[in-house]
């Protein structure tokens, strides 16, 4: 491609609105453009690291023995509402309506559309096992976009679905699949880690997810020295229980004006965080539920809907908080609480003398004591697990990482096949549910971890699997007959022998050229300039290491193909 004719719009300063390294050079870089919150165009070269990732995905879901399909976006309610996840799955389904007023949804996942089709295709145990995949546009409305594309509403997935006759079978595939994505991450040269997961919106009992390490990554991965991983959602271990062997004190009560958050009351009374208790008011499956947790930790919404069996828990409103409590947000407590559950974290119970909200408006209690002063439905562990608690597996402190997801695996079992009555015959002749697995992989959100794993200083460092072309041909003056007649049989015959080239042929500054060439980011860059030409020779340079060699003018389309190689 010459870049004369290319729509490659670069910038040489970031964007207002770039929050990562991915983000900015993506937009610098011209490989995509905002169309609105959370949607992006790919441009040309984004584009073509976008096919070129999606090959390496389908060539490892091919050789896992899974077969490509393509199933439609917009799916029918009627779907949703037999597993129960039109109403569950919460506002991130992108609902919509046709002109007849029937709802259909854009498909963020396809568990329902999968299984209606198998359960109307498949019949006998014979047919099992078998994975089904697609790449595809999905849909998510997100509360709140980020990181250009690594969170955004549209994206690009690979989603995969297995059915199996029991779970033996499951767990065979499951294994071949994670072995497959270890494959793609590290085709793609990513520093990536597999760790223990939760299920989310999709469910099932069983999930990894596949992170690259990045210090702008928005998950948490929680790691132990023992070779225990998990995202903080997920992760299992012990908090440092706080006993003082204090006397319980008679309960005061408190004027605090304005005071909402656990740093202003803390300041105000002086006393450590851990000493005050939060009341966080969550709807749960339709029902309203009060989380108690220490002042020094949060809630892990994954653990609290585990332990009230809850598939979806989101906090509630204000509206609904000031019904419950009496009180504005920022003043609830536990104390006179009636009429909900009030689920307690573990590490709540041993305190004592604690400062807790006071369900009015400017008003925390003081020495307030579990057991004396109100009283919980249930204790359990509720509370995210962090860097410097203790390991379950082990009993070692605990560290993190930061990381991006990029894929995630699930054991759904027969969490949708049961609900939509999708069966087989067993060879005893009796109808059993499909055990089902799902497999999803970001292949535009992966595109961007590559880029937050391989940059520097002056732009992207594509490796050579994902590079939008191999090699960029930069002839330094385009006015030379000699520079403009080399660098056009060196295109033609790279290209004429499959290479991927890029070539610079604007008639532009040098200091331009070079720039944007460091920009963009291509495995391999050749100059062909007259000083080099007077010596017979063209500079040949490596984007990853800065290497540069001369190559003889005659022959240089062969040794550039060896160069090409050694990068693979």
């Amino acid at each position: 491609m010459r870049w004369s004719k290319a729509l490659i719009p670069t910038h040489k300063e970031d964007p207002a609105d770039a929050e990562t390294v991915s983000h900015r050079l993506m937009l610098r870089a011209g490989l995509i453009r905002k169309l609105t919150s959370g949607v992006y165009n790919y441009l040309p070269l984004g584009w073509r690291a976008i096919r070129k990732v999606e090959e390496i995905v389908r060539e490892e879901m091919d050789r896992a023995g899974c077969q490509e399909i393509l199933m439609p976006v917009v799916s029918p309610a009627e779907l949703w509402q037999e597993t129960g996840r039109w109403g569950i799955y919460g506002k991130e389904l992108w609902r919509v309506q046709d002109r007849n007023g029937r709802f259909f949804a854009l498909g963020p996942t396809h568990e329902e559309i999968v299984t209606d089709i198998v359960r109307n295709e498949v019949r006998s145990y014979r047919e099992l096992p078998f994975t089904l995949y697609q790449i595809q546009t999905k849909f998510r409305d997100e509360l709140r976009p980020r990181f250009g594309v690594v969170r955004a509403r549209e994206f690009i997935m690979k989603d995969a679905y297995s059915f199996h006759r029991d779970d033996d079978s499951l767990d065979e595939t499951y294994r071949r699949m994670c072995d497959a994505y270890t494959r793609i991450f590290e085709r793609l040269d990513l520093t990536f880690r597999p760790v223990e997961a939760a299920t989310g919106a999709i469910g099932g009992s069983t999930s990894h997810e596949f992170m690259v390490l990045s210090d702008t990554g928005e998950s948490e991965v929680i790691v132990c020295e023992c070779g225990y991983a998990a995202t903080d959602e997920r992760a299992e271990g012990t908090v440092r229980p706080i006993e003082t062997g204090e006397s319980p004190l008679p309960l005061e009560r408190i004027d605090t004006p304005d005071m909402k958050t656990i740093e202003e009351v803390s300041e105000f009374l002086g006393i450590e965080p851990w000493r005050l208790v939060k009341t966080i008011i969550y709807e749960a499956d339709g029902r309203t539920v009060a989380a108690l947790i220490r002042g020094d930790r949060e809630v892990n919404e994954a653990k609290l809907g585990m332990a009230l069996g809850a598939d979806l828990v989101v906090p509630a409103g204000a509206e609904t908080i000031e019904k419950v409590t009496g009180a504005p947000v920022g003043f609830s407590g536990p104390v006179g609480l009636e009429g909900v559950e009030i689920i307690a974290d573990h590490t709540v119970e041993p305190l004592v003398n604690i400062v807790v909200g006071g369900n009015e408006s400017d008003v925390h209690l003081k020495n307030v004591n579990p057991g004396r002063d109100f009283r919980t439905t249930e204790f359990h562990d509720i509370a995210l697990i962090g860097r410097g608690d203790s390991c379950a597996r082990c009993g070692k402190e605990l560290d993190s990482f930061r990381g991006i997801e990029v894929s995630q695996a699930f054991k759904l079992g027969t969490k949708y096949s049961s609900c939509m009555k999708a069966t087989f015959l067993d060879e005893d002749g009796v109808g059993k549910p499909f055990v089902m697995g799902c497999y999803g992989l970001g292949v535009s959100r992966t595109v961007a971890a590559i880029i937050e794993q391989h940059h520097d200083d002056d732009g992207i460092v594509w490796p050579t699997s994902a590079a939008p072309f191999d090699v960029e041909i930069l002839a330094v003056n385009v006015k030379s007959d000699d520079v403009r007649q080399a660098a056009e049989v060196l295109y033609d015959e790279l290209q004429a022998a499959g290479v991927a080239v890029l070539y610079d042929d604007r008639d532009d500054s040098p200091g331009t050229k070079f720039k944007d060439a460091d920009l963009v980011g291509l495995p391999l860059r050749v100059t062909v300039g007259d000083r080099s030409l007077k010596r017979g020779v063209v500079e040949a340079r490596v984007r990853r290491t800065g290497e540069q060699t001369d190559v003889p003018r005659d022959g240089a389309a062969q040794e550039i193909q060896r160069m090409l190689a050694a990068l693979t």
